[in-house]
């Protein structure tokens, strides 16, 4: 193999054309869902989405001008920052029951989005350099407790889906590795038998989501009215949508969360059915495309960095849309450059610059 230089003739402009094209409808449907008539353009949450998008750029072309290969020199320390970061938001005050950010004037940045970009870093040098099969039994451990650190820090918080987000990032990892697929059957199967045990181990708030995914009618106007809300939302929007603030559910605040975890809510009553399946295919294009970086690859750091990569941002989404529709259970995880949220835009962005990079620079056979 020989290594590209740092032409951009390789520079994929569909890839990075989509996350715009998706953080342009999230910032119409962020105005539209966080509208306030007396509030001010500086206070206004578009504004301020649009600013964190601003950052991300620039650190995306920062990112799409290095080599990828000197990512690997800075995975650990972003690994031993962010659990720091993990630590010191959970010594924080509480916001809505929760320790998840940590707090710097009127901005906030959330630890656990930096934590699962800084795990896909690490398990990737480590699969780079280390062969299955030339492992001691103890040293194949290693992918296991990389991952489960952040995870626990993660659910103290707690914040049990983004820690969730973790567990099909390192399987897929481990597939492309050569882990043997029978164990990871295994894995699977026990992950199943002992899942009801753990439904005592889950928060009361976690236990009534989950009742409710169960039986829809449980709670009607608790665990269940959020949920409820949100298919009327999106069944009400037909074909063609309602139009921008103009459907009920969101306007008159019948929706909650509806800038954040369930903004597809929105989409889906303003913008219908036709907006809401080009949301689904720009981020059906953007997994495709992953994908194929990382088959295309011929260097195992660079492939399995564009598998991490594009199983988190995937993976993510088809949760969110799930939950929103009533497919999966709410765990409170954002739509990727749709729901609003500094931290998450910035490091779906950094991610997305690392898949670019990685099909500009791949090395050649």
């Amino acid at each position: 193999m020989r290594k590209r230089g740092s032409s951009f003739r390789d520079f994929d402009r569909l890839l990075f054309a989509a996350p715009l094209v998706i953080f342009l409808l999230g910032i119409v449907t962020i105005y539209s869902a966080s509208f306030k008539s007396h509030q001010t353009i500086d206070q206004s949450l578009a504004v301020r989405q649009i600013l964190w998008m601003v950052v991300a750029i620039l650190m995306a072309a920062l990112v799409a001008r290095s080599d990828y290969f000197k990512l690997q020199d800075i995975a650990w320390p972003l690994y031993l920052v962010s659990l720091v970061l993990l630590v010191v938001a959970l010594l924080m005050p509480a916001r809505l029951g929760a320790h998840r950010w940590i707090g710097f004037g009127s901005f906030n940045i959330q630890p656990s989005e930096i934590a699962k970009v800084s795990v896909i870093l690490l398990l990737a040098r480590f699969f780079a350099n280390n062969r299955y099969e030339h492992l001691s039994a103890a040293r194949k451990l290693y992918p296991f407790a990389v991952t489960a650190v952040p995870f626990v820090l993660i659910l103290k918080e707690p914040d049990l889906g983004t820690g969730l987000l973790l567990l099909p990032v390192l399987v897929s990892m481990l597939y492309l590795w050569g882990f043997p697929k029978r164990k990871l059957l295994w894995m699977a199967a026990a992950g199943a038998v002992f899942a009801p045990v753990l439904f005592f181990f889950l928060k009361d708030y976690q236990k009534a989501r989950l009742m409710v995914f169960v039986n829809p009618n449980a709670d009607p106007l608790g665990a269940g009215y959020t949920i409820a809300q949100s298919k009327i939302a999106i069944g009400s929007g037909g074909l063609l949508g309602r139009g921008f603030r103009g459907g009920p559910q969101n306007y008159l605040n019948f929706l909650p969360e509806r800038h954040t975890d369930f903004i597809f809510g929105v989409v889906g009553e303003e913008g219908g059915f036709l907006v809401s399946a080009a949301l689904i295919a720009l981020f059906a294009f953007i997994a495709r495309k992953g994908y194929e970086i990382s088959a295309q690859t011929p260097d195992r750091f660079g492939s399995q960095l564009a598998c991490g990569i594009t199983t988190l941002i995937s993976v993510q989404a088809v949760i969110n849309l799930g939950m929103t529709m009533g497919l999966l259970p709410v765990v409170g995880v954002p739509l990727p450059l749709v729901s609003y949220g500094g931290t998450s835009v910035v490091v779906t962005m950094f991610a997305v610059a690392i898949l670019l990079n990685i099909k500009m620079r791949r090395p050649l056979f």
